[in-house]
């Protein structure tokens, strides 16, 4: 084995060290302990989000530097994308259709813990070296826990830094342009072209740099706009499979619910294997206790907590109840998995578009794939530019700025085995002093949601628009 191969060993390891089950307890055991801590009140304000999103209590003068439904939108576009179309694919060939039910599992309890952890990020925000109000749990754990518990907020923002990084979007945007349009189109070749791929990288890092230029508002108002198309053009198209295959759906989830607790689809009929995958696949997707859905959602514009957090329980119904939902329906009910030997990832996925939609199948997921891959990179840019801030001050995050539009073109061409490796383990990393920031905390989440709500109630009694 050469040294590189080594290297890709050890810290393939790490990886699968670090989202081992200690960690997955902390992911969904603490959020079932907040689901049940919370006695469920998030779940009963779902109609009170769609308000907040529709702006109907957005007040400009409010602190923060986005609106609440921009503030999702960025969370959501660092969340959907490939992990919802690659990750499910995943989750089904190692784990098996069971390992979908172990997905919607985190999601479930996933929506108590966003309320907790966005409600936080507004609660607690701090001052940067700039001072700029910033949110996330690293300013969580210094302005909420104190100056002992430092050394978790540096964890975070390390790991952040780290685990933020553009490189695996870039490369695997790139590859399905290049596997989409020009190989098929005899541009490149089949085996690829480091010129194409150079090419590409620069362009899309070009692009990033425009969008990166106007900071988080620029991001939220091109998040907002992108997000919401592109997941109901995917819907669309998932619906359309749906339909061809609609007498096969009763079977399809009967399939899922049986193989979770059964495991009779992965070899050996592991079912540790399935609820481990579904777990962490759906951890990994919904990102619910991870804490990047806190950088973004820190940012909205509001004196209220709890509405953040209420708006951000809404990131798991989207992203794992809905969008990998229909991902998973569309792999079970056109049979691809079945025959998925050496097939993963995105590559599957396209596999069950092509069983309707014939070679325009790829192309119809490329053009949703393309806007949400970049929206994720434009978004990470955000995340880590924050973590870089808090442990090295403002003065130089334009140092920072130019090295991640230098690694987007760097992705395009590189091998991303061991880079890879160190984003997940990295994610995981960030999980810990998340769920442990905000466990502890939780109880001034309650208080502030009961007295929020009891104001709520009494002033639509009273039709007041706006709770003060």
């Amino acid at each position: 084995m050469s040294f590189l191969q080594s290297i890709d060993s050890a810290l393939a390891a790490f990886a699968n060290f670090v989202w081992g089950t200690p960690l997955l307890v902390l992911l969904v055991g603490g959020g079932l302990a907040l689901l049940i801590y919370s006695r469920g009140r998030p779940y009963r304000h779902i109609g009170h989000s769609i308000d907040l999103l529709r702006g109907k209590y957005d007040d400009p003068n409010d602190p923060g530097q986005v609106p609440h439904r921009q503030a999702l939108s960025t969370a959501l576009s660092g969340t959907l994308g490939l992990g919802n179309i690659a990750g499910v694919a995943i989750a089904i060939s190692t784990g098996g259709p069971g390992a979908i039910f172990w997905m919607w599992v985190t999601a479930l309890v996933g929506v108590a813990t966003k309320f907790y952890t966005a409600t936080l990020a507004v609660m607690f925000r701090g001052r940067d070296s700039a001072g700029e109000l910033q949110g996330g749990p690293m300013y969580v754990i210094r302005e909420g826990l104190g100056k002992r518990w430092m050394p978790l907020a540096l964890l975070f923002a390390v790991a952040g830094l780290c685990g933020m990084l553009p490189v695996f979007q870039s490369n695997q945007t790139v590859q399905l342009l290049r596997e989409s349009f020009a190989v098929p189109l005899g541009w490149v070749p089949a085996e690829g072209s480091l010129m194409f791929d150079f090419a590409t990288g620069l362009v899309l890092a070009i692009a990033a740099a425009v969008v990166i230029a106007g900071r988080i508002q620029r991001i939220g108002k091109f998040a907002v706009r992108v997000v919401p198309g592109m997941v109901l053009f995917y819907l669309a198209l998932t619906l359309i499979v749906i339909g061809y295959f609609w007498q096969q759906v009763p079977a399809a989830f009967a399939l899922i619910i049986s193989d979770a607790f059964s495991g009779q689809a992965v070899a050996g009929g592991a079912l540790g294997a399935v609820i481990t995958t579904g777990i962490s696949r759906g951890a990994f997707s919904n990102e619910a206790g991870i804490g990047t859905e806190s950088l973004a959602h820190g940012a909205a514009k509001t004196r209220e907590p709890i509405r953040e957090g209420v708006v951000a329980m809404l990131g798991p119904i989207i992203d794992t109840l809905i969008i990998c939902t229909c991902t998973a329906l569309v792999i079970l009910l056109t049979g691809v998995w079945q025959h998925a030997e050496g097939i993963a990832g995105v590559t599957l996925t396209a596999n069950a578009f092509s069983e309707v939609f014939g070679h325009f199948g790829p192309i119809l997921l490329l053009l949703m794939v393309l806007p949400l891959a970049f929206s994720t990179i434009v978004t990470f840019w955000y995340y880590g530019v924050k973590c870089f801030v808090f442990l090295f001050g403002s003065r130089f995050q334009g140092l920072y700025t130019g090295m991640y539009i230098l690694l987007i073109v760097i992705g395009a061409v590189a091998s991303l085995n061991a880079v890879n490796s160190i984003i997940i383990g990295m994610y995981a990393i960030m999980a810990i002093p998340t769920m442990t920031s905000t466990l502890m905390l939780a109880k001034h989440v309650n208080r502030a949601a009961h007295d929020y709500f009891v104001r709520l109630k009494a002033n639509e009694r009273a039709s007041l628009k706006d709770p003060v």
